[in-house]
């Protein structure tokens, strides 16, 4: 959520750079800035009042305490009236308040100067490429048909017990996938991330602190009997550790993963595109989060497009790295880097990495501030990305290392696996 001071000071830029979002909010800036004007108007009449009603109850206590009982009476009346205009102007404050929550939740982040402007994905800026593409014969097969060749997803057994996108991983399926969650959280917690295990359920404070409320609720699993909602990420529960902290400098970076499978309705997702593990409704994920200062934050998050890196290196995957364009940009997110890897089988490159930076935007739903060395309350950026999202690298993994003999296991994989090739 945009900070209202932060609007009124940079009103024209943060107009021009909606517009890579191809968003036109002059409207409902204006919109914001009214109300925040009613909302100081409504604070101050109500501080006024609250003051002089505080005024009279000292001299009622006075004129009591020195016996003029009249004169106390006369003035109690007055409170009276006070009393229910401070109420009637609480009732205002409180509304005009919601009013202007409701609209700053509407707003989305403020693009970085390095998003290109654009309409859709087709627009995004790819800035970096690496790996080769192995040459499959005419005879290579898609993900979905290796699987059920080496009988290792069984989609129609997901869709027996659950529905369509809800895949069951069997033998060394199983394996791989209990591999590729082991293998991924050790390179992050090598690097310094501290591990966590979280709820796979957060309530709907939790949901609108990061964003997810109500920017994407229909894409959410929504547990009406107890009000709380599937996560679609680990980002969420581990970023609302820190809501309504107040953090010392000294804390600074804050750096976290954790394991969790995700819950995503994706309504609206039909096609050729969506096939085997292309896009589930259930599917698991690695997470890393930081807490950073706002100094230091677009380092971190070149660092993060590097840690990232070096994991697909070694497990030797074609991959290119996108920087998303305003069109595709998240609501929640200033800058963020999309890696791909290459599907040989399929001809087309799969999503397996968001990495983003969202600066302030969650920080300040969140209330996730700290302290710096002169005492002055600030608030934290934040960052999260996915190193890595499963599917997709598993799919890219048996796509890519198939061969007349079986599938083989990426080197760095087998440590985890037992075993090196699925025959």
């Amino acid at each position: 959520m945009l900070q209202v001071s932060y609007i009124r000071e940079h009103k024209d830029n943060i107009l021009k750079a909606f517009k890579k979002r191809n968003l036109d909010a002059t409207k409902m800036i204006e919109d914001v800035l009214r109300l925040d004007d009613k909302r100081r108007s409504s604070q101050l009449d109500l501080d006024n009042t609250l003051a002089a009603s505080n005024k009279l109850s000292k001299e009622i206590g006075a004129h009591f305490k020195s016996g003029e009982v009249q004169k106390a009476s006369l003035l109690k009346e007055k409170t009276v009236q006070l009393k229910e205009d401070a109420k009637t102007l609480t009732e205002q404050l409180r509304d005009v308040s919601d009013h202007l929550n409701d609209l700053l939740y509407q707003l989305p982040n403020v693009p970085n100067e390095l998003v290109p402007a654009g309409n859709s994905d087709e627009d995004n800026e790819e800035v970096f490429k690496e790996g080769e593409i192995p040459k499959l014969g005419d005879d290579a097969l898609p993900h979905w048909e290796l699987a059920k060749k080496y009988d290792i997803i069984d989609f129609e057994l997901g869709n027996k017990i659950t529905g369509a996108g809800f895949p069951v991983y069997k033998g060394k399926g199983a394996r791989l996938q209990r591999a590729l969650i082991n293998y991924f959280l050790d390179k992050n917690t090598s690097k310094g991330y501290k591990e966590y295990q979280v709820p796979h359920m957060v309530n709907e404070a939790s949901g609108f602190g990061t964003g997810q409320l109500p920017d994407k609720e229909g894409q959410m699993y929504h547990v009406t009997g107890d009000d709380l909602y599937l996560i679609p990420t680990a980002e969420v529960p581990v970023t609302n550790f820190f809501r309504d902290d107040l953090l010392s400098v000294d804390d600074l970076p804050i750096c976290c993963t954790a394991y969790t499978p995700c819950f995503r309705r994706e309504a609206g997702s039909y096609g050729s595109h969506v096939r085997g593990l292309n896009r589930l409704h259930q599917f698991d994920k690695v997470e890393i989060v930081r807490i950073e200062h706002p100094e230091r934050s677009y380092a971190a998050l070149d660092g993060m497009v590097e840690h990232i890196k070096d994991i697909l290196r070694e497990l030797k995957l074609p991959y290119r790295i996108l920087r998303l364009c305003g069109g595709d940009l998240g609501f929640t997110s200033a800058l963020t880097y999309d890696f791909e890897v290459f599907s040989t089988a399929q001809d087309r490159w799969l999503e397996i990495s968001s990495v983003s930076n969202f600066e302030t935007f969650q920080a300040n739903r969140l209330k996730l501030r700290f302290k710096d060395k002169d005492g002055k309350k600030q608030l934290a950026h934040t960052l999260n990305g996915s190193a890595l999202a499963l599917p997709r690298v598993l799919a890219g993994i048996l796509e890519n290392y198939q061969t007349k003999d079986g599938i083989k296991i990426p080197e760095a994989l087998i440590p985890y696996t037992g075993f090196d090739i699925i025959d």
